[in-house]
This record gives structure tokens, sequence and C-alpha cells, in this order.
């Protein structure tokens, strides 16, 4: 049975929607009407193992100037970012970050950078445009991608759009990313599937596509 899930839009938000940015917050306050939609539920996430020698994590904007105004950062991502980035560590992974610079600074400790992760200046959402984190993958011989951070409806869907467009097979744990609200969630996690090589039924690890996981249903091998 198809399962679909009803999210309240406003009208300018579908137009966003279709050029890639949500403004919903300034077409309320314009008193536009609300619409109801249905749209497929976001599927379960999937278990994944994956190849810590091929596979690299992605960390977007877990900084301080988003999180302490994005409450979901802290109260939903970090608690299961926290222990899901020693488990990385453990299995002696690469580790990429990716930020604009004024926050490269201020990553939130519990989940900051170490001397030798690749970090990435970015001068848009996605993370390889116009940088040579692509270069610095492949140099790794890496070929899968763990991305998390804020958000799923941003830099995240972006940057998967990016690493899908360079022949890389995207993971995105869903307990580790998120948006300001729960429409803008569940039409990033749609989008991300909805790209590349589609994936809506979430297979798990299909290549060049986005699976959707949880970081406890990640297994290293």
């Amino acid at each position: 049975m198809t399962l679909f899930r009803t999210v309240l839009l406003t009208s300018g938000l579908v137009a966003a929607l279709c050029a890639g940015a949500a403004q919903s917050a300034q077409n309320a306050s314009a008193g536009r009407p609300m619409m109801t939609l249905q749209m497929p539920a976001t599927p379960e996430p999937a278990r994944v193992t994956l190849n810590p020698r091929t596979t690299a994590l992605i960390v977007l904007d877990y900084v301080e100037d988003i999180c302490n105004n994005q409450p979901s950062c802290k109260t939903k991502m970090l608690p299961a970012m926290t222990p899901f980035m020693a488990k990385v560590r453990q299995a002696g992974m690469v580790v990429a970050y990716g930020t604009r610079a004024q926050n490269m600074t201020h990553w939130l400790k519990e989940v900051a950078p170490a001397a030798s992760d690749i970090k990435i200046v970015n001068v848009a959402q996605d993370r390889f445009y116009n940088t040579d984190l692509d270069r610095q993958l492949k140099a790794k011989g890496i070929t899968t991608l763990i991305m998390v951070g804020w958000k799923i409806s941003g830099s995240v869907t972006y940057t998967s759009v990016g690493a899908m467009a360079h022949d890389y097979t995207v993971v995105i744990p869903v307990d580790t990313t998120s948006a300001a609200s729960d429409y803008e969630t569940t039409i990033g996690f749609y989008n991300v599937r909805n790209s590349g090589n589609a994936n809506l039924a979430n297979e798990p690890l299909k290549k060049g596509a986005v699976t959707l996981t949880r970081t406890d249903l990640i297994t290293f091998q």
C-alpha cells in the first residue's frame, strides 16, 4: 500500500520548491492562503554496511552560528551525531568538513574537525562547486559518502546532487540532518531521493543515488 504524508504549504512555497528555495516565512507574513498537498511518505531508513576504506563522512554546517539558532540542530541532530562521529573516528575513515569562511573556526566542539581532516571553504551550498573536494576524495579512493549536517533542504540536498554528478553513492542518516520545519524536512528527504539515479523506494546503497538510513543502522566492515 502506498503511504502518503499530508503537508501544508503556502502557494509561494510551491513555486520556491521548483526554484530550490523556501520562502514560507515571508509568504505567511504576507497573508497568502495555505494549501494542502499529499506527497509520498518518507520511507523507513535502510540498514547499510559500508567499507570504511572507501567511504568518507561529509560534515556540513555543524557550526555555532547556525546551531545556536536552530533548535533541532542541538536537540535532535547533535545527540545522534556525537556517538556516530566517535564510531567514524574509531573506523579510521576520511572526514571532510564544509562551511563558509567565517564559520570555519566555529564548529560545535562535539563534532569539530581534526587537524588531518579535509576542510572545504565553500562559496555555494554544493560543496563540490568550485572547490577541490572531488579531487581530494578521489585521491583517497573514496566512492561512497555519508552526508550529515544542516540542512536537508539546503546544503545537504545540493551537495548530494553534486556528489552524484561526480559519481559517488550517497548515504544520509536521517537523524543527523533536519530543517527549520517539518514540511521543509519532508520535502528535503523527497528531493534527495528523487535526484541523480533516483531512489524513491530507498533501495540500500543504490549506485549513484541517495539512500536514507539512520546512525544506528550503519555498520562498517
